[in-house]
């Protein structure tokens, strides 16, 4: 009859001092940072069949090709995990690396400016179709993981809960910074239906 009314106590003054919400908040973000790794993941498994039709039509354009290899390869050499939100060294490190990518893949993209039967190409068209709908799923859930880390947050700095988060060890989750929001707030622009400039070489 004691132990089950001490584990009773014990339960109420958890929940009274914030521990359910910290353990809440916690599942929130792990969850939304897992949707963030998921689309940054459709985006570069893009890349390669991207590369290899803009490749067809734009062969002598190696540095353009190259960027975007090498920054997909930085990307995948980081171990994007649910646990990098708790390493924020990492988290900036994978941050700056998908900054990258974006910027290589503007480039790759405007490439095709230069070149009309590669903007005609239907596969070209499906992929950069499916690359501005991956953006847009990358900005939705990078919106939602910067929620769920500002409420998180504002639980683990207020009081009474900063002294549970202090007592069992929860600790600020990193968030994007102006910085990195602003290197990848801007998806690669993928409209292609302006006119190729005069006089651009075609195949």
């Amino acid at each position: 009859m004691f132990k089950w009314l001490l584990a009773s106590f014990i339960a109420m003054m958890l929940s009274g001092c914030g521990y359910n919400t910290l353990q809440s908040g916690d599942e929130n973000i792990k969850a939304a940072w897992s949707e963030v790794l998921n689309q940054y993941q459709r985006r570069a498994d893009l890349v390669p069949n991207l590369v290899n039709v803009v490749k067809g039509y734009a062969s002598h354009e190696k540095d353009v090709l190259t960027e975007v290899t090498q920054a997909r390869a930085r990307v995948g050499s980081i171990q994007a995990t649910p646990e990098l939100v708790d390493d924020e060294e990492a988290f900036r490190k994978f941050i700056a690396a998908q900054g990258e990518m974006t910027s290589a893949i503007s480039r790759l993209l405007g490439v095709a400016e230069n070149y009309p039967q590669l903007k005609a190409d239907s596969l070209f068209r499906d992929l950069q179709a499916q690359l501005e709908g991956t953006e847009n799923r990358i900005a939705v859930a990078r919106n939602r993981y910067i929620d769920a880390v500002k409420e998180y947050n504002l639980t683990v700095r207020s009081f009474p809960t900063n002294l549970t988060a202090m007592l069992f060890g929860y600790k600020t989750k990193p968030s994007f910074t102006v910085e990195n929001e602003r290197a990848i707030s801007q998806p690669p622009k993928v409209d292609f239906g302006a006119p190729a400039p005069a006089g651009a070489p075609a195949r």
